[in-house]
């Protein structure tokens, strides 16, 4: 039984902590509306997802409103594209982007995942095609959100994939560039790309997974950042990761709850609760802010790694306790632009690629919407991809990167994408070229750790 004081909490967490549910995001299998007719598929996927995902957002606004809780998105999530488009040979995918958007626009949601590729071992049929146009279709649609997995412990790493990923980033910035360079803040490139991740921009609908499914992504930075301002300084690290571990139950057992009661009334199997810690610009709804309340004077400084490693495992280790089915990318997020403390760390020079890079080796995620220059080379864009995906898969990890060239704008100056997106500085990049080691291409194989079997 609920006693009146865990009421009280949850109350405060929402009201003064930015306690939310971030995210409920439908997944529909897209297989069977593979044809060889491009129109004929467009219109299947387009009449599946609208049937399927009719009741998506009344449902989650339902409920918000009966609980109280704040459902901040809901969003969809497709069988990669590039699977659908394979039959249709010589025919342009972006008519799928299209279909795409057409049913976010009816159905009301905040974004639609898939326009995607899985190319870690090599490009099949439909990969090459879809991956060109992904600039295309990210400049001309409002909702699509694509991701290509071009890595992963089990396969090693497609360089030919990666040296193309530079410029398609480099491209989706030029196309939007009268928008904040936005095209390329909804592609992410991943290696072990998660197949049930409820998160923009990398959520697709795994192959593996059933024909419909509801997951859903909780947050909560500043319910855990609220939790260790009131342990005294004088307390161990232990201390602090049995906090964090508690706070993170109860931030996963709110999801869980929304969870259920959305599949029970879609009529669609729950899949997973994401329990990540996904920040906002809000002041108070920081990561950062969580690695100083530990006793760091600014995120970035000497000790930050430990303090995310510490952070991340204690959220898994609370959450996973907190709900039936875990799963997506589940930890911390570290984003430039969308975490008032990493703004003001970038701001003030605590934190550059250098470190941000080190941090995900700990972190759920990734280098995630890092503002760099604009005359970035191609070259250098799929280095810093690679040596992302290096991360990832010898540490049999999710990591991923998401760049935005800040084209046209001056190195003192910023990129601001409003809302959940937020803005960052340009950050600076490390000197010397990649050029020769990118073109070689070919395959990096993968490591000793992926024979289990």
């Amino acid at each position: 039984m609920l006693e009146t004081k865990d009421i009280l909490e949850t109350i405060n967490m929402i009201d003064n902590e930015h306690l939310d549910v971030r995210t409920v995001t439908m997944g529909i299998s897209l297989l069977d509306c593979i044809d060889s007719d491009i129109d004929k598929a467009c219109d299947k996927v387009y009449d599946k997802i609208c049937r399927y995902a009719s009741e998506l957002v009344p449902t989650a606004e339902s409920i918000s409103r009966e609980y109280g809780i704040p459902i901040i998105n809901k969003r969809i999530a497709v069988t990669p594209i590039s699977m659908i488009t394979a039959v249709c040979q010589n025919k342009n995918p972006i008519k799928f982007a299209y279909a795409l958007d057409r049913a976010a626009e009816t159905l009301g949601v905040n974004f639609i995942g898939g326009y995607s590729a899985l190319v870690q071992k090599g490009f099949a049929a439909g990969d090459y095609a879809l991956i060109e146009s992904i600039p295309q279709a990210l400049a001309e649609t409002s909702h699509v959100c694509s991701s290509v997995n071009i890595g992963s412990t089990k396969a090693g790493i497609n360089m030919d994939a990666v040296k193309m990923m530079g410029p398609i980033v480099l491209k989706a910035a030029e196309l939007t560039k009268d928008n904040n360079c936005a095209g390329a803040s909804k592609l992410v490139i991943f290696c072990n790309a998660p197949e049930d991740n409820p998160f923009m921009a990398g959520a697709f609908h795994g192959v593996g997974e059933a024909d419909c499914v509801i997951n859903v992504g909780v947050s909560g930075p500043g319910v855990v950042r609220a939790a260790l301002s009131k342990l005294d300084d004088k307390e161990d690290l232990s201390a602090v990761a049995d906090m964090v571990k508690k706070t993170a139950f109860k931030i996963t057992r709110m999801g869980q709850l929304v969870a259920q009661e959305a599949s029970k009334r879609l009529c669609v199997p729950f899949g997973i609760v994401d329990l990540s810690l996904a920040p906002t610009p809000a002041v108070g709804d920081s990561v950062a802010h969580i690695l100083e309340e530990m006793g760091l004077e600014i995120c970035g400084c000497h000790g930050t790694t430990a303090a995310l490693a510490l952070l991340n495992d204690a959220v898994k280790k609370g959450g996973v306790m907190a709900s039936s089915h875990v799963g997506g990318l589940s930890g911390a997020f570290i984003p430039v632009s969308e975490d008032a403390g990493m703004i003001a760390a970038a701001e003030q020079g605590a934190i550059d690629i250098t470190k941000l890079e080190a941090m995900t080796a700990v972190c759920s995620v990734g280098l995630d919407m890092i503002v760099v220059p604009g005359d970035t080379s191609p070259e250098v864009i799929s280095a810093i991809i690679a040596d992302e995906a290096a991360i990832g898969m010898v540490n049999t990890k999710t990591t991923a990167v998401r760049l935005i060239p800040a084209v046209g704008k001056k190195d003192d100056e910023c990129l601001d994408f409003g809302g959940l997106f937020g803005y960052a500085p340009i950050m600076k990049l490390r000197k010397g070229s990649p050029e020769v080691f990118i073109n070689r291409g070919g395959r990096i194989p993968a490591p000793l750790q992926a024979l289990k079997n």
